[in-house]
């Protein structure tokens, strides 16, 4: 179904802040079967958009799509389409535009992506691709009236050298028409601070949605942060490992800090919060209510 609504960047001006989700594409059946109960479970909370991420290398671009399209047909969610460079043409990348475009996807988060062997590996540009996402999103700019988005890294990207060229990068994606930027997962609000506060000095008004992830299994979680770069908490890692046998526990623990992230993030002036859910929604969803319950009036 169609729907209407103000841009993405349009919804971060409003009072309360607001609420997002991050899906992934799944690889079996019973992933997608999980994915959609999710989806909707999150659907009955009206939240500003969901987000549907791609593989690294580009490897799960057409379930991305397809996953994408279908919750443009099918929900009342406003989805956001992640689109990367790497391992894409030029041709192939303006064919994917266009199954957005055909399908109503009127939003993409542009990346340049990490490669197959993970954020560590190589970086190779496409022969008949992009090297940085700032081509892409000019491409993008130029395909339709596309709202756009891009990364913001609370840490500094893994491959940056120092954060004046790091800050230097981000600027350049805004200046060339990002709405928005969406933060890499982080454990530290001060991180996000001290991202927010560069961007600023360096005077651009891009607002930066922070990304929490609840930390709920150490090992998960762990791999996650090492994969992504993110540091994390010596305290929060040790509570996380004396629960390792009791889920119950992981879970609460996990979604205590989160809570308290978000709320010092909104406290802070944060424009919402994207939550990524792993397709998992019960730890997220704790975090809405108690931040429901804890402000007036209540996050959306």
């Amino acid at each position: 179904m169609t729907r209407e609504g103000s841009a993405v960047r349009d919804l971060l001006d409003r009072d309360p802040p607001c609420f997002s989700f991050e899906f992934f594409p799944p690889k079996t059946d019973a992933g997608a079967r999980a994915l959609w109960r999710a989806i909707r479970r999150v659907e009955a909370l009206a939240p500003a958009f969901v987000s549907v991420t791609y593989g690294a290398g580009g490897s799960s671009r057409g379930r991305t799509v397809e996953v994408t399209k279908r919750i443009t047909a099918e929900t009342t969610l406003r989805p956001i389409a992640h689109l990367t460079a790497v391992g894409h043409s030029v041709t192939e990348l303006r064919h994917i535009i266009g199954q957005y475009a055909d399908a109503g996807v009127r939003d993409v988060l542009v990346l340049r992506g990490d490669p197959p062997g993970g954020p560590g590996a190589p970086w190779t540009a496409h022969p008949d691709g992009f090297s940085h996402a700032v081509d892409l999103l000019s491409l993008v700019r130029r395909s339709g009236d596309f709202g756009i988005g891009v990364a913001a890294f609370p840490e500094r990207h893994p491959r940056s050298p120092d954060w004046e060229s790091d800050i230097r990068h981000f600027v350049a994606k805004c200046r060339a028409g990002a709405d928005y930027a969406i933060t890499q997962m982080f454990f530290h609000v001060e991180d996000y601070l001290r991202l927010r506060d560069r961007v600023a000095a360096a005077g651009c008004d891009t607002p930066i949605i922070p990304a929490i992830m609840p930390a709920t299994d150490i090992r998960q979680v762990g791999r996650f942060a090492q994969l992504s770069g993110a540091s994390f908490p010596d305290g929060l890692a040790h509570r996380l490992d004396q629960a390792r046998h009791g889920p119950a526990a992981g879970h609460r623990i996990g979604v205590d800090h989160a809570t308290t992230m978000a709320e010092r993030l909104l406290a802070e002036g944060a424009p919402g919060l994207h939550c990524i859910t792993l397709n998992r929604p019960a730890a997220v969803l704790d975090i809405h209510r108690n931040l429901q319950t804890a402000r007036s009036p209540s996050v959306r």
